[in-house]
This record gives structure tokens, sequence and C-alpha cells, in this order.
């Protein structure tokens, strides 16, 4: 059995339990197929390589051809890793969402998060920023960036403007709240990383 699972983050959405809103993300975990098997004997570890099947090609039968040009048939290869051995995995094999994960079980979610190019120090670090009457020029400028015993160098880790965005973040412990097997989409509560059309991984809390 897989460790975890690659999807695609749809975007989130609303459910209604006991008269409470649940704010949920979908994540879309089709079209995901084993491509290879890697074993101890061989790659000295025991994984399988999945690959998501293009949109053009989802409905079609899965063949072997295909591994000889995996650009043209896939539109991303990921690797996860194995619990139980690899004597219930086969090349071809298509990945599922219940699985490995059932209705009421914790799970956590990686992602990149949304890129937001160059930031000030009041967008990227949230800091309140000079007064905006009375004179006052500083506007959002940082402020001062040393002191005296620092013999004028800027500390390490201190908070400046620069790149905002697109790191690897994890959301733990979110509930899943609904499985819908038919369309291979799992539920969750709460936010996940990354934009809408972003690849996450899901694993077991």
């Amino acid at each position: 059995m897989v460790t975890g699972l690659w999807g695609k983050k749809i975007g989130m959405t609303q459910l209604f339990a006991q008269g409470k809103v649940v704010p949920a993300t979908v994540i879309d975990v089709a079209n995901w197929v084993v491509t290879q098997i890697k074993t101890k004997d061989r790659d000295g570890y025991e994984a399988v390589q999945i690959g998501h099947v293009r949109e053009a090609y989802s409905d079609k039968t899965f063949s072997v051809d295909w591994l000889k040009k995996p650009t043209e048939y896939f539109s991303a290869m990921r690797e996860v890793g194995l619990k139980n051995g690899i004597e219930n995995v086969a090349v071809g094999a298509p990945l599922t969402c219940d699985i490995f994960v059932a209705t009421g079980d914790n799970v956590d979610v990686s992602g990149v998060t949304k890129g937001c190019g160059f930031a000030g120090v009041v967008r990227r670090h949230g800091f309140a920023g000079a007064r905006a009457s009375h004179g006052s020029t500083m506007g959002k400028a940082p402020g001062a960036l040393s002191f005296m015993r620092a013999k004028g160098k800027v500390i390490k880790g201190k908070r400046l403007p620069g790149h905002m965005g697109a790191v690897q973040r994890t959301a733990k412990n979110l509930e899943v709240v609904r499985i819908e097997q038919a369309e291979n989409l799992l539920v969750v509560r709460g936010s996940v990383p990354g934009k809408a059309g972003s690849l996450v991984f899901v694993r077991k809390a």
C-alpha cells in the first residue's frame, strides 16, 4: 500500500453539517497510474513511480508503450513509498483515494504556496507602517536595520522586503470530510497550500 497520493487542488467550497458551515478543499486524485516498481534488490528501497495521465488519454486503457514516451502521455511523474511490500502492486494499476484513507481520518497535505513576487515588509511580514499624516514620510519603509552594538551589520534573520511565497508548506491534521469514489475526489476540512490546479501530496497524519 502506498504511503500517500499526489493530487490536483481543485479549489475551496463549503459543506453543511448539522447546521454548521464547514470550509473544505477539493483534491482530485484521479488519473494516476503506477509506471514503475522499485525493489530492494535492484534499487535498494521499495517504492513506486506514478504518473498522471494527460486528459486526452484519461479515458483510454493504459499501455506499456506509454512508458516509451512519458512526456507525451503523462503530465507529471512522482514517486511514493510503499508500506507493506510490492506484492499487490502492478505496473498500470490505477490509484484511488480510498486505498489508504477513509472518511474521518486526518491527513497532512503538502504543496507549494502561491507566489507573490517581490513584496515589502507590510505585506510580507505584517508591519503596521508609519502614520499617514502629521508630516510622516516613512510610509511603508522597514525602518532601522541595525543598532549600535551590531557594529553596522544587519542581523541574520532580519525581516526585510524580498521574494514572498512559492515555498513548500504542509497543512497538518486536516480531517477528511468526504470521499467521492466515482470521481476520485478527496474533500478535506480547511485550506491547503497552493493555487487551484497545483499538485499537492496527501499522506496520513
